[in-house]
């Protein structure tokens, strides 16, 4: 099974280890201090010419699709080659399971169409998890 069908399977509910251990380290770098957070994540994308993309991610509405070398060249090699190692697969595998986890993500960790101010952002998207409410 591939990592794409394993994070398919967990934002459908299933029990993919790969797609829950994608999603518990996208969560882990979106509450990263070295990278600014969720706040900081989404000014990349904006700062690297993505910013209608990610805007959509937070606005309420549509999520425009991102691909996985807009990803890398957002969040460069050295993140997902990281990333890549932490999951056991390809830096290529790690930046296209980013971008199909983070437009959902991040819309559903802003749901009032705005970036959340403080708080542990990684305690509250393991809680849309459990609830079911993250890509559901």
């Amino acid at each position: 099974m591939g990592l794409l069908d394993q994070v398919v399977g967990a934002l459908a509910g299933g029990d993919s280890d790969g797609g829950s251990a994608l999603l518990q380290a996208v969560l882990q770098l979106i509450n990263n201090p070295q990278t600014g957070g969720l706040e900081g994540i989404v000014r990349s994308f904006q700062q690297g010419g993505l910013g209608d993309i990610a805007n959509s991610w937070v606005a309420n509405g549509e999520n425009l699709p991102v691909s996985g070398e807009q990803v890398e060249s957002v969040l460069g090699g050295s993140v997902l080659r990281d990333l890549a190692a932490q999951l056991g697969v390809s830096p290529q595998q790690a930046s296209g399971g980013m971008a199909s986890v983070l437009p959902q993500l991040i819309d559903r960790m802003t749901p009032n169409g705005e970036l959340p101010q403080g708080g542990d952002l990684l305690s509250q998207g393991f809680d849309l998890l459990k609830k079911g409410g993250l890509f559901g």
